[in-house]
C-alpha cells in the first residue's frame, strides 16, 4: 500500500506542474492549485530560461569560442574547397548560376547597380586627372621622336618642330581634356557595360580553372572576413538579435500543450524515475512500518 501510495501521489505530483492549465472555480471559489505551477509561472519562466540561455549558453565567449574552433575553421575550408571543386566542372555561365539564388530582377538591378558605380568612380578619376596632359605629352615627344629618326629630321624639321611642341602639346592637352569632360561617362559606360555582359557570360568552370592562386587569395579573404565578422560584429550582432527576448516571446507565445509535449518528450525518462521512485521510498517506507 506505501508503494502504491508513493507512485500515485509522485504521477500527481508531476501532473500538477502543467495541469490544469486555467484557474478552476467553485461556487465562485478558485480551487486551490489551479492553474499548474508552470502555466501559473510561465511568464516567470520564460523570462529565467531567456536569460539563462543569453548569458550563460549562448554569450559572446561561448559562440565565439565555439564558431572560431578549429573544427570549424577547418569545415569553412572543406565547404570552400567543396564548393570550388564542384564549380570547376560547372558549364553554367554566373548569370544561369546567380539564378539559383536571385530572381532575375535582382540580378538585372544588382548589374545595373554595380555598373553604375564603376561607371561613376571611372569618369570622376578621368575628369580630375591630369590624363589630358599626360596624352598631349607623349603625343609631342612621339612626334619628335619621328621626326628626329625620319628624313626630314635630317634636314632641319626637327628645329622647327621643337620650337612648336610646347604649343600645340597645351592646345591639344586643352581639348583632351574638354573631350574627356564631355564624353567620358558615355565612353567609360559603354566599355564597362560590354565587359559586365562578358563577365556574366562566362562560365563557372572558367573562373576556377587556371586561377589557382587567384582563388586561394579569394578562399583566404573569406576566411580572414569571417574572423573578423565573429571578432568584431558580434557583440553587435548578439546586442541586435536579443537572444533573451526570442526565447521569452517564443515560450510566451507557446500553447501549453506545446509546452507541456516537449517538456515531456525531453524528461520523460527523469519524471519516470521520480514516479517509480516514489513508489520504492513509499514500498521502503511502508515495509518498516509494518514491523511497529
Amino acid at each position: 500500500m506505501g508503494g502504491v501510495i508513493g507512485y500515485i501521489t509522485n504521477y500527481i505530483a508531476i501532473r500538477m506542474l502543467f495541469r490544469p492549465h486555467q484557474a478552476k472555480y467553485f461556487m465562485g471559489i478558485h480551487v486551490p492549485f489551479t492553474p499548474g505551477i508552470i502555466p501559473k509561472e510561465k511568464c516567470r519562466i520564460a523570462t529565467s530560461i531567456g536569460k539563462a540561455v543569453s548569458e550563460n549558453l549562448m554569450n559572446r565567449e561561448v559562440l565565439e569560442r565555439s564558431l572560431l574552433s578549429q573544427e570549424m575553421l577547418d569545415k569553412m575550408g572543406s565547404a570552400i574547397d567543396e564548393f570550388i571543386v564542384t564549380q570547376s566542372h560547372n558549364q553554367e555561365t554566373i548569370e544561369q548560376f546567380a539564378a539559383h539564388y536571385l530572381s532575375q530582377e535582382d540580378i538585372t538591378a544588382m548589374r545595373s547597380n554595380v555598373t553604375s558605380g564603376i561607371v561613376k568612380m571611372i569618369t570622376a578619376k578621368l575628369q580630375n586627372s591630369q590624363l589630358g596632359d599626360n596624352i598631349a605629352r607623349l603625343a609631342t615627344e612621339h612626334a619628335l621622336e619621328k621626326t628626329r629618326n625620319s628624313l626630314a629630321g635630317r634636314l632641319g624639321a626637327e628645329v622647327i618642330v621643337q620650337t612648336l611642341a610646347q604649343p600645340i602639346e597645351k592646345v591639344l592637352a586643352k581639348h583632351i581634356n574638354e573631350i574627356l569632360q564631355n564624353n567620358s561617362q558615355h565612353m567609360v559606360e559603354g566599355l564597362v557595360q560590354d565587359q559586365s555582359t562578358q563577365l556574366m557570360g562566362l562560365k563557372m568552370s572558367e573562373l576556377t580553372t587556371g586561377r589557382e592562386e587567384q582563388v586561394a587569395q579569394i578562399k583566404n579573404g573569406i576566411q580572414s572576413a569571417y574572423r573578423v565578422i565573429i571578432t568584431e560584429h558580434l557583440p553587435r550582432i548578439l546586442q541586435d538579435i536579443n537572444i533573451s527576448a526570442i526565447i521569452e516571446q517564443r515560450i510566451n507565445e507557446m500553447d501549453m500543450n506545446e509546452a507541456e509535449a516537449i517538456i515531456l518528450d525531453v524528461m520523460k525518462k527523469e519524471l519516470r524515475a521520480v514516479v517509480w521512485l516514489g513508489a520504492l521510498l513509499g514500498t521502503i517506507m511502508g515495509t518498516i512500518t509494518s514491523f511497529f
